[in-house]
C-alpha cells in the first residue's frame, strides 16, 4: 500500500490521537503490533512476544497477514456481488484471527486497525466484515455477544464513507542515546 505524504489537517490528526490514546494499553500494544507485523518494520517476535504462546499467535499473524498485500489490490470500487467474493472472504478470516486474539474489544479498535492494515476504501466493508468475524464460533458465546453489541446503529447502516486515508499512522522511531551519539 502505498501512503502519499500529505500534511495532515491537524484536528483530524489529533482526533485519530485521541481515539487511540482512548484504547486500553493491550489494544494500544495489539494494534502496533499488528502494523509491525504487516509492514515489516521491526522484527516483530523480538519486539512484541512476551513467551512462546505470543511468538507463535505472531507467526501465525504474520502468515495471515501476507494476504494483506492482494487483499488492498482487491477493495471493491462498488457493492457488486460478482467483486465481493474474493476480497469478503479474505477479510473476514483476518478479522477473525485478530478478534480471536481477544485484544481488539470493540468495532471501534478494530476499525482503527483495519483503516490503517488496508486503508480507507476498504471503510464500507469493514462493518460487515466485523460483524461476519464477531458472529463465527470460534469465539466464546460472552465474547460474540460484546462484540456484536459494540458496533452502533450508525456504523452499521452508515450511508457512505470517507476516502481520506487515516493521518496517524503510529510509526516509531527507536530511542537513541544522545550520549554515544555525541
Amino acid at each position: 500500500m502505498t501512503r502519499t505524504s500529505q500534511p495532515a489537517n491537524g484536528a483530524l490528526l489529533l482526533s485519530e490521537m485521541k481515539e487511540f490514546a482512548g484504547f486500553s494499553k493491550a489494544t494500544q500494544r495489539y494494534i502496533r503490533r499488528s502494523l509491525d507485523v504487516a509492514y515489516g518494520r521491526r522484527d516483530p517476535i523480538d519486539c512484541w512476544a512476551r513467551d512462546e504462546g505470543e511468538a507463535a499467535s505472531i507467526r501465525a499473524q504474520a502468515r495471515l497477514y501476507k494476504q494483506l498485500d492482494h487483499l488492498r489490490m482487491q477493495v471493491p470500487d462498488d457493492s457488486g456481488l460478482d467483486m465481493i467474493e474474493p476480497f469478503i472472504g479474505t477479510l473476514i478470516t483476518l478479522a477473525a484471527f485478530d478478534l480471536g486474539q481477544d485484544r481488539l474489544p470493540n468495532f471501534a479498535a478494530f476499525r482503527f486497525l483495519y483503516e490503517r492494515l488496508i486503508g480507507a476504501s476498504a471503510r464500507p466493508w469493514l462493518p460487515a466484515a466485523f460483524c461476519s468475524a464477531a458472529a463465527l464460533p470460534h469465539l466464546h458465546p460472552d465474547r460474540r455477544r460484546t462484540l456484536l453489541q459494540s458496533i452502533s446503529e450508525s456504523a452499521a447502516t452508515a450511508p457512505g464513507w470517507s476516502s481520506r486515508e487515516p493521518a496517524f499512522w503510529l510509526e516509531w522511531v527507536e530511542k537513541v542515546d544522545v550520549r554515544a551519539a555525541a
